[in-house]
Parts: structure tokens; C-alpha cells; sequence
């Protein structure tokens, strides 16, 4: 089975990376696709995220999954906090039984470099951007990816991704972020990977 990557965060938390190579008719098997998704590709990538749920945690139960009016996917009761993210050939998924969590893995590519000034504000681009005229790709791609996980975490829609999430601290010893979120006023710590041309980024 083309498992990517996977970790044991905790007892209670798990996180996988899949690689998506199967037909959408495997998929469809094993998972309902709970919402119209026309694009092909998208709802592979729809399905590929579903499945790794219960990959992770074979009693995930699909059928409980509702969509917020933040079109963030949760369960009724809570019985599993997850978070699930997908780019081109590539599904991520965070299910944990006891604490909030959100993803996000992101393919480098050189248009991140337009939307830089979107997404980070000016003080972040001084700490993480030194020199403008040589900006590395594979960092701004991950500082996006992090905020998107913060985003994902918080799951109650209307964040300013360059006011209301800073980043800072970056521990490429740890794989970690700091974040200070401003919209519930809290400090906390990301999580990362990074691997050939491919981000990933989580919290717990």
C-alpha cells in the first residue's frame, strides 16, 4: 500500500501521508463519497483523504461525517477530531480520539512566490525572508502550509492569515513553529516535515 509517510503522535493521535496510485473504483469501495464532487481528480483526492481515516484508525466511522457551515468536516459527538489535506498525488489525514488537530501538505511550486505578500506580513517576511532578491521556495511554501494548519485547527472560518496568525522560532533541529494565533489569543507549536518536493504540517 503506497503509505507515504505515518507517525504515532501519541496515544490518542495519528497522522499518514498517502500516495494515491489506486483507481477511483478501489476507493469507492471502501469509502461513500459524501458530497457531489465533479472534477475527477478532485474527488480522487476527496476519496484518497477519506480513506486514510480509517487507515488510521480502523473503527472511524464515515457515515457520522457532517460538513460545517466553515465546510470544515467533523463528527457528531466528537468521538474523533481529524483534519484531512490533499495536493496532486497526495492525500494527509490527523485523527485523534482526545484533542483538536489540522494538517496541510502543500507541493512546492514557484507561484507561491505571488502570494507571499497574501499570507505573511511584513514582520514575518523580514524574520524569514533575509533577502528578497533570493527567496527559498521550500520555506514559503511551508509557512503557508502552517498557517493552513492553524486555519484548519481552529476551524471557525474568518482568520486574516497575516494578522491574525505570526509565525516565528523556526527549529529545523525540532521540525517545529511557533505560532502566536491572535483570534483566541494563544501560543502554539507546529509540527513539520519536509521531503523532496512536498511540505507537511500539522498541530495537535
Amino acid at each position: 500500500m503506497p503509505v507515504f509517510f505515518q507517525q504515532q503522535i501519541n496515544e490518542s493521535t495519528r497522522l499518514g501521508v498517502w500516495k494515491i496510485e489506486e483507481t477511483e473504483e478501489f476507493f469507492r469501495r471502501n469509502v461513500p463519497l459524501h458530497r457531489d464532487v465533479t472534477h475527477p481528480k478532485k474527488r480522487l483526492q476527496h476519496l484518497a483523504g477519506r480513506f486514510l481515516l480509517q487507515y488510521l484508525f480502523p473503527d472511524f466511522p464515515y457515515d457520522q461525517i457532517q460538513i460545517a457551515d466553515t465546510r470544515k468536516p467533523y463528527l457528531a459527538g466528537e468521538r474523533y477530531q481529524f483534519s484531512i489535506s490533499h495536493c496532486g498525488d497526495y492525500a494527509a489525514a490527523i485523527v485523534s480520539r482526545t484533542h483538536r488537530v489540522g494538517v496541510d501538505v502543500e507541493e512546492t511550486k514557484d507561484r507561491i512566490l505571488r502570494i507571499k505578500d497574501k499570507y505573511l506580513s511584513a514582520g514575518e517576511q523580514k524574520l524569514f525572508i533575509p533577502d528578497p532578491a533570493t527567496p527559498d521556495v521550500r520555506l514559503l511554501t511551508l509557512l503557508w502550509s502552517a498557517k493552513e494548519s492553524v486555519f484548519k485547527w481552529y476551524g471557525a472560518g474568518e482568520v486574516d492569515f497575516r494578522r491574525d496568525i505570526r509565525l516565528s522560532e523556526l527549529d529545523s533541529t525540532s521540525n517545529t513553529l511557533r505560532c502566536d494565533f491572535g483570534k483566541p489569543g494563544v501560543a502554539l507549536r507546529l509540527n513539520y516535515r519536509l521531503f523532496d518536493r512536498l511540505v507537511l504540517s500539522w498541530i495537535v
